[in-house]
């Protein structure tokens, strides 16, 4: 038994309309043929006149000679015969210079695009001078009721900075002792800036200075000695047109100098620590102990990071097989991941969730005011180890960016020309001698071959040979023997593909 099915109202079919509306994003063209906008005569005048100018340099460069190859036999020929041979290892020994120098361009050209980190020593030198103090006979005695003018016992300290070079242990320029600075106080909350740049170092602007190195510097204080904490905060900042340009041009005092001074009221020695926050470009990061177990360091940029972990994905073949994007976690990965598949394209994300800020270099010093140390002061003096980048990488981008090399290679290109200009000279008076030297040795010969073979050019050339040639019917193909033409290669393989043919 069939099921009945209740019956619906047909709707008529509608027809679409000619130019229905098209929806998306944007207006739309219209739809139709668009008639291009005419040219003027200038206009056409001037792609006429540039397609001519190409198609001239077309023929220009197909007759231009190619070949640098002297022609075999011209030994023969020629009065020194050993000058052939001279050509011949001049050619070897230039393709030769060629490929070398060729291979020494992409070098540098690497290395000019992944420039390598130099580590050198920054030596810093931390001192210090007293003024007003008690013991400089100039601060108020125990006899004395008048303090309307005695000076507030203070201090200043000088943080200098050199790097050392690589084949001597000291600078060139040593740092000279710190003066006493009677006419200016200093009781703000920053360093004082107007002291930074150092007169003897603005004079080697060629060598990185100790502001190079460095973002921020900071100094903390012993708490426990002070009144109030006011006078604790010591620190300075790069602007920000120095820290995104560190090496450009005619940067302010306060982002470049060697030598940073500050200055406080006090009569008491004092324990203070400065904390230097490195500037490097690629910023570095300390890494987390998860991560450092799997990429084997400790601190790097997130570049290397990425690529160790990558390195350690591969080396341990723990990509899947199926989904070239996931890879399978062990213990280490799982720690650095948290999960038990990890993306590849996600390596980035991984690796930033485990950065850390480096910390900053802490240099302890003691703030000495007593008189028997000022007898002889002596600076605090520590190496830090700093990156630098190669002086090599300068040199090779000026190799590279060059403005003689393209001149260099333009007049090579025209010797090219020359030489192969005189190598088709050479090939055809070698020509010229070969057949000049053929037709004294046996006229009779070389004449009735020279007409046999102009015959059987001018049957090519008017379509009468069959197959464009004379049908066999040449004097060399009459004649027979071991060094006739049926005794060639050419010859054979004619005759085996004819065989062939008729099978």
């Amino acid at each position: 038994m069939q099921q009945q099915y209740r019956t619906y109202a047909q709707q008529a079919p509608q027809r679409s309309p000619a130019n229905p509306r098209r929806g998306g994003i944007g207006p739309m063209m219209s739809s139709g043929p668009h008639p291009a906008v005419p040219l003027t005569q200038a206009q056409m005048a001037q792609q006429q006149q540039a397609q001519a100018q190409a198609a001239e340099l077309a023929k220009r460069r197909s007759r231009k000679p190619t070949d640098k190859n002297i022609p075999d036999g011209v030994e023969d020929s020629i009065v020194n015969p050993e000058s052939a041979q001279r050509y011949r290892d001049l050619k070897d020994i230039e393709r030769l210079l060629d490929a070398t120098i060729t291979r020494k361009r992409l070098d540098v050209l690497d290395n000019t695009q992944q420039p390598t980190k130099l580590t050198k020593t920054l030596r810093i030198w931390i001192s210090n001078t007293v003024e007003d103090q008690v013991w400089q006979g100039n601060g108020p005695t125990s006899d004395a009721f008048d303090f309307s003018g005695a000076a507030e016992a203070s201090y200043q300290v000088k943080i200098e900075g050199r790097l050392l070079d690589d084949d001597t242990t000291e600078p060139d320029d040593k740092p000279k002792p710190l003066e006493p600075n009677n006419g200016k106080e200093d009781n703000g909350d920053k360093m004082d800036e107007d002291t930074a740049p150092n007169a003897k170092a603005s004079s080697t602007s060629n060598k990185l200075k100790l502001s190079h190195f460095f973002k921020a510097m900071s100094v903390d204080f012993d708490r426990s000695r002070f009144r109030n904490g006011a006078e604790q905060s010591v620190e300075w900042k790069k602007p920000e047109a120095a820290l995104r340009q560190p090496n450009g041009p005619n940067l302010p005092p306060a982002a470049d100098f060697d030598e940073i001074t500050f200055k406080r009221n006090g009569d008491e020695n004092t324990n203070i620590t400065i904390n230097l926050f490195r500037q490097e470009i690629p910023e570095r990061y300390q890494f987390s102990p998860e991560l450092g177990d799997v990429v084997d360091m400790k601190e790097g940029t997130q570049q290397e990071a990425v690529m160790g972990l990558w390195e350690y994905i591969r080396q341990r073949g723990l990509q899947e097989d199926e989904e070239k994007r996931n890879f399978r976690c062990d213990e280490l990965l799982r720690k650095v991941v948290r999960g038990d598949v990890g993306f590849i394209p996600m390596l980035n994300e991984y690796v930033a969730q485990n950065l850390r800020p480096l910390p900053p270099v802490a240099l302890p010093y003691t703030i000495r005011m007593d008189e028997d140390f000022h007898r002889d002061p002596q600076p605090t003096i520590y190496d830090v180890q700093v990156t630098v980048d190669d002086p090599l990488r300068a040199n090779l981008q000026e190799l590279i960016n060059n403005p003689q090399y393209l001149a260099m290679l333009k007049d090579i290109s025209g010797l090219d020309e020359q030489l192969a200009r005189l190598v088709q000279a050479v090939s055809a008076s070698k020509a010229k001698h070969t057949f000049m030297k053929s037709l004294g040795d046996d006229p009779a010969t070389f004449v009735r071959n020279w007409l046999s073979s102009q015959k059987r050019d001018l049957e090519v050339i008017m379509g009468e040979g069959s197959n464009g040639g004379d049908n066999g019917y040449g004097d060399e193909w009459r004649r027979g023997g071991s060094n006739s033409v049926w005794a060639t290669q050419t010859a054979r393989e004619s005759v085996n593909v004819l065989l062939s043919r008729q099978r």
